[in-house]
């Protein structure tokens, strides 16, 4: 049975030490001069990197704007570059979101949905997780009549490991209310993003 006392965090000066036994473990010496700030460095990365592990992507939607003069239609905002990284091989995947959805009496910043993106994208990820995680935070807080998101990603631990496949891209997506029960929404989003052949 797992205990139900709460983890001790793990220091600054355990996370470096953590990397100095991989560059051990890879066959160089942590102490020579040009790797005795990589343990650092690889820690400062990763608290950037993983950054979403310490917000809720759902406050960035919280402040709302009803002064649309009634527009109804889709809203979309394409070409949303992120990095996140593969929770099997803590390699990079790196892609772009595009993201749509059907307001109500409400929208939000355009950026705010940017900020969703990457509070989910900095986190260890599978894409398929991603793309549901996104379109899950936009329906649940704005209530929208529908919610679209397509990610178009590459995957660093199918191009330099494994079967080592290069100019390959993994498309996923994720369609909820309108979105997923009219064709004709959804084929119009797909319109907008450039993108045929999803369903």
């Amino acid at each position: 049975m797992a205990s139900s006392k709460r983890k001790a965090p793990v220091t600054q000066a355990q996370a470096e030490d953590a990397v100095r036994i991989l560059l051990r473990w890879a066959g160089d010496d942590p102490q020579r001069e040009g790797l005795e700030d990589t343990p650092r460095r690889v820690v400062e990365a990763y608290r950037d990197w993983f950054s979403g592990y310490q917000i809720d992507p759902a406050d960035y939607l919280a402040r709302t704007f009803e002064e649309v003069a009634g527009y109804d239609e889709m809203v979309v905002l394409r070409d949303i570059e992120f990095e996140s990284h593969c929770e099997h091989h803590m390699a990079p995947i790196i892609g772009r979101a595009h993201v749509g959805y059907l307001p109500t009496n409400k929208v939000v910043g355009i950026s705010k949905l940017a900020r969703v993106v990457e509070g989910y994208a900095r986190r260890f990820q599978v894409q398929e997780k991603l793309t549901a995680q996104i379109a899950q935070c936009i329906h649940k807080v704005l209530k929208p009549r529908g919610v679209a998101v397509v990610i178009d990603a590459k995957h660093e631990c199918m191009t330099t490991r494994g079967v080592h496949k290069r100019g390959v891209s993994m498309v996923t997506s994720q369609m909820v209310g309108q979105f997923r029960r009219d064709p004709r929404t959804r084929t119009e989003f797909l319109r907008y993003i450039n993108i045929t052949g999803v369903h």
